[in-house]
């Protein structure tokens, strides 16, 4: 691989970006093409139906295509979907070389695209920037190979580490560029999960907004044509039909019990019944169901008792804590629910990020393996 690879790799990242807030559920993708160290064309991945990223590039390259170089941060799919196959469009043009940051984790392609361009006759290598690729795509790489949707939770304290007031009070912990962000990640998720508390104590609706994305107006634009699929995992159905949570739209509540399935089905909603031991919820069938609805990422937006069961069960992959300076008290709510005794049940966290957001700070951990 040489220093042009890198670096027109880089180029397709870039592009591939452009998707974070629309190609659900398919993997944010880009591409490059090159010919004689010129670029003639890219493209990236807008939403899920419409042209893949390579589709978008060889247009723009045209007949230029020909005996160039394709760059494309995941290897090109090999099967018909909604759309045809991208490794044939790529024979097709007549390109040279391809060049593919990772192999794609999908089953029905898996190495199976870069074997048609082998057999082909066009040069194939892979593994360019492969990391930067999968940083990219967390949820659809980990529900292709797990079953199961990445969790990520954004969690907002104060420096003694309290979430809300005894009382339950938490708005606003944190301040507006705090604020911005977390309606970026809301809008690159699949899925917004809550539980019944906090929609309660906060009058939470949890939608994307608009005016706090903070976004250019095509990225925003292309946000705000889908919004994330509000969970709400209530078991006891404490949450009343006219919350402003279920007046801001479609929701699926996920419950102990089908018993009021039309009832939500009446309003606009869908009742899950996931019974489990001791009637709560079993949260990691809950994660399964939603990785066979093809969610990729969820954003889990709860209090101290719900994000402390996900975090017991093991199953959080990342957590976005946000931290404002002030103190809340030491009779303020903890940051999770998670009771230990012993230094040796401790939970130990790997920093990948500490950055300023406006007035607060932003850490990004995942557990350590």
């Amino acid at each position: 691989m040489s220093a042009n690879d890198h670096l027109w790799m880089a180029r397709a990242l870039q592009l591939a970006r452009k998707g974070l807030y629309s190609t659900h559920p398919n993997p944010r993708v880009g591409c490059v093409i090159v010919k004689s160290g010129e670029l003639v064309g890219e493209g990236w991945h807008v939403r899920a139906g419409e042209p893949h990223a390579e589709v978008h590039a060889l247009r723009q390259a045209g007949e230029r295509a020909a005996g160039a170089t394709a760059y494309v941060t995941l290897e090109p799919c090999s099967h018909y979907g909604r759309t045809p196959p991208c490794a044939e469009a790529l024979v097709k043009a007549g390109v040279g070389r391809v060049v593919a940051a990772m192999q794609d984790p999908n089953p029905q392609v898996a190495g199976r695209g870069l074997e048609l361009l082998r057999s082909s006759g066009i040069e194939v290598a892979s593994g360019v920037l492969d990391s930067e690729a999968r940083a990219l795509n967390p949820g659809f790489i980990k529900r292709m190979e797990t079953g199961l949707p990445y969790l990520r939770a954004k969690l907002a304290m104060s420096l003694d580490g309290r979430t809300a007031m005894a009382s339950g009070e938490s708005q606003w912990i944190t301040g507006p560029d705090a604020r911005a962000e977390v309606q970026r990640l809301r809008a690159q998720s699949s899925v917004v999960l809550t539980g019944a508390d906090t929609v309660l104590m906060d009058n939470a609706r949890l939608t994307v907004r608009a005016a706090e994305l903070r976004l250019d107006d095509g990225l925003s634009a292309l946000a705000l044509q889908r919004q994330p699929l509000r969970v709400l995992v209530d078991g006891r159905l404490r949450v009343p039909l006219d919350a402003p949570f279920f007046l801001a739209g479609p929701a699926l509540v996920v419950s102990n019990s089908e018993d009021q399935a039309a009832r939500y089905k009446s309003a606009g909603h869908e009742l899950l019944a996931l019974p489990a031991e001791a009637g709560r919820v079993d949260l990691r069938r809950l994660l399964h169901e939603l990785a066979k609805r093809d969610v990729n990422e969820v954003l889990l937006e709860a209090g101290p008792r719900l994000a402390g069961a996900f975090a017991a069960l093991g199953l959080i992959d990342e957590y976005q804590i946000f931290v404002a300076a002030k103190f809340l008290g030491s009779s303020a709510r903890p940051l999770l629910d998670l009771p230990l005794d012993r230094m040796s049940e401790a939970r130990e966290l790997q920093i990948k990020d500490v950055r300023a957001v406006g007035d607060d700070w932003k850490i990004t951990a995942t557990p350590s393996v």
